[in-house]
């Protein structure tokens, strides 16, 4: 991995972007040149010097988004100088930002990255009213109408680059998605070579399926992969697992050959599973079931931190069942 810079700047989604200087041993945190907060910090012990900014909260949201970010190994900040009386650390403990551990306040990791915001982009699967249906024989909840648009967009730092997320466009995207499926190394692994019309059709009954998201995976805004997610519990992969009922599942294909390697796969495929995990916290599970001889991706998604569970037969092929949890992915996935 890459060694981040300390100083390197921190770009938000919404345009504005988080820069860090020196002054002696305190780091002077800045919104887009607008002192945020003065730090000092010593290995996992940060003391607030001094919250600059008259939105204490965004302070020390920064101040955590800064310090994970630029040290993917760091799990937890203990920190000094905040009161509990506080009325940003109060809404800080609420919202998770901020735990009380032995009394001592403690930011964490695991608990930061599950933050939605900014990340998350559009309204989340959460939001939507459980209400249990039975539908082709599967009884599951009723899932929420079709996302649009943007759903996801993230800073790598290791990348430095964004990466981001949005809803396929069948009219803007099916030239693309027609020559990635005909592609040979694509073709090998998918099997969904055809024609336009061909590939119009299996795209228009994605559309309509109820349990099932098709997204455009980008890399500074350039498309370069496409992903399909699913609601597993009315999948056909339901069968062969205990499915929860809000596991995801994912099928992935990169379609620019320029955007292949492993950092990059490291870069998009925890970008989608964090938005996954983002959009219902009641996803215990996302899963996959690439052919079982497809050894690179499978690797890919072990270094991730997936397991391979089994392997099993589907009609059309002999698939390996990856599965990675909530809490694996949160404590040890490589967000950054």
């Amino acid at each position: 991995m890459p060694e981040i810079s300390p100083f390197q700047p921190l770009p938000l989604p919404d345009g504005h972007v988080l820069t860090a200087s020196a002054r002696g041993e305190t780091l002077m945190l800045a919104l887009d040149d607008a002192p945020l907060v003065a730090l000092h910090c010593e290995a996992d012990s940060v003391r607030c010097v001094e919250v600059c900014s008259a939105d204490t909260g965004l302070a020390l949201w920064s101040a955590c988004y800064w310090l994970f970010a630029h040290q993917p190994q760091l799990q937890r900040l203990y920190w000094q100088g905040l009161e509990l009386d506080d009325d940003a650390v109060a809404t800080a403990l609420r919202s998770g930002l901020l735990q009380l551990d032995e009394q001592r306040l403690v930011s964490e990791r695991q608990a930061f990255w599950q933050l939605a915001q900014p990340w998350q982009r559009g309204p989340a699967a959460a939001d939507y009213p459980q209400q249990m249906i039975i539908s082709g024989g599967k009884r599951h909840p009723r899932r929420p109408p079709k996302l649009e648009g943007e759903v996801y967009r993230r800073f790598d730092m290791n990348l430095q680059a964004w990466v981001s997320l949005r809803t396929l466009d069948i009219d803007a995207d099916l030239a693309r998605f027609s020559r990635w499926q005909n592609s040979p190394r694509v073709l090998e692994f998918w099997q969904e070579g055809g024609s336009l019309e061909q590939h119009r059709e299996y795209l228009e009954k994605l559309a309509n399926d109820a349990h099932s998201v098709t997204l455009i995976g980008c890399i500074d805004d350039e498309p370069f992969a496409y992903f399909e997610a699913y609601w597993a519990k009315e999948d056909r992969i339901a069968p062969f697992y205990a499915a929860g009922e809000h596991d995801r599942g994912i099928h992935m294909l990169v379609g620019e050959d320029h955007h292949r390697g492993p950092h990059k796969v490291t870069a998009w495929l925890s970008a989608l599973v964090h938005w996954l995990f983002l959009d219902d916290p009641r996803t215990g599970r996302v899963v996959a079931e690439p052919r079982a001889d497809n050894a690179r991706m499978i690797a890919h998604m072990q270094r991730l931190g997936f397991y391979r569970e089994k392997e099993f037969d589907f009609p059309h092929k002999r698939a390996a069942l990856m599965a990675i949890s909530r809490e694996s992915f949160f404590d040890r996935g490589p967000l950054c």
